[in-house]
């Protein structure tokens, strides 16, 4: 009978050297961009509570236009506000949207009307009435909306919207957008004066019904527990698999 000896201990901790130092790397990356995302678990709680906090709260004026070039947009998200001014029908804006409002009222595609609101003193700031039905696009389609008389609106106070490498290109010539720019809308329809943040209107009945206000979308994504989750059970299965290896080397 012929027997095997085996390596010294010393061959096999050499050999199980790096192989342990990658795995420890590895699983520290693992860890930390676990503990990562619970941090960013904490600090989106904290923002989806201040939204909530804000729009709850009783309305407000609005900024003063002096105060317009240091707003900060997180100052500012989904604050409530109530301002009065005409509308300025002719300088009205369309978004596109691939769904209706966020009370499911209307279905289907359709648009949100911009329309910037003169202030007495001469500023604007664009107000996004709600939500039309594409075969409702046209203002003539819906006159008894374009109201003339001094109104009042209650909404909530939003920030231009980011663009990304799917969102199509605006078309200024049809007055259609497909975000919420609205430095880029005064832009292309000359609008003086106007506010860096728009104004989200609210459910206050509109003649003829539209455009139907309270299309506010709070799309405000947190994931974070289930990323902290799936690292630190990457890092698990890491130590568990690392185990196994280290316990077979030393058997054979």
């Amino acid at each position: 009978m012929v027997s095997v000896a085996s390596p010294p201990a010393s061959t096999t901790a050499r050999s199980l050297l790096w192989p342990t130092i990658l795995t420890a790397i590895v699983f520290c990356v693992l860890v930390g961009l676990g503990t990562w995302q619970v941090e960013r678990l904490a600090w989106k709680e904290g923002v989806l509570a201040q939204i909530d906090s804000r729009t709850h709260q009783s309305p407000v004026a609005p900024p003063l236009a002096t105060e317009w070039d240091s707003l900060k947009p997180q100052d500012y998200e989904y604050r409530r506000v109530r301002v009065s001014g005409f509308f300025e029908h002719d300088s009205e804006a369309l978004i596109f949207r691939p769904t209706g409002s966020v009370t499911g009222r209307l279905n289907g595609p359709g648009y949100h009307v911009l329309t910037p609101l003169r202030l007495d003193d001469g500023n604007r700031i664009i107000v996004n009435r709600g939500f039309v039905p594409l075969d409702r696009r046209e203002p003539v389609t819906r006159l008894d909306g374009q109201i003339r008389e001094r109104v009042t609106v209650t909404g909530l106070m939003r920030a231009p919207e980011e663009r990304n490498w799917f969102t199509p290109a605006d078309d200024p010539a049809k007055r259609i957008w497909y975000t919420r720019d609205t430095p880029s809308i005064a832009r292309a329809l000359d609008i003086a004066n106007v506010a860096p943040f728009a104004i989200d209107a609210d459910e206050a009945p509109v003649p003829g019904g539209l455009p139907q206000g309270g299309a506010t979308q709070i799309n405000v994504p947190n994931n974070h527990l289930s990323y902290a989750l799936t690292w630190y059970g990457l890092a698990a299965t890491l130590a568990g698999v690392f185990g196994v290896f280290v316990w077979r080397r030393r058997r054979s």
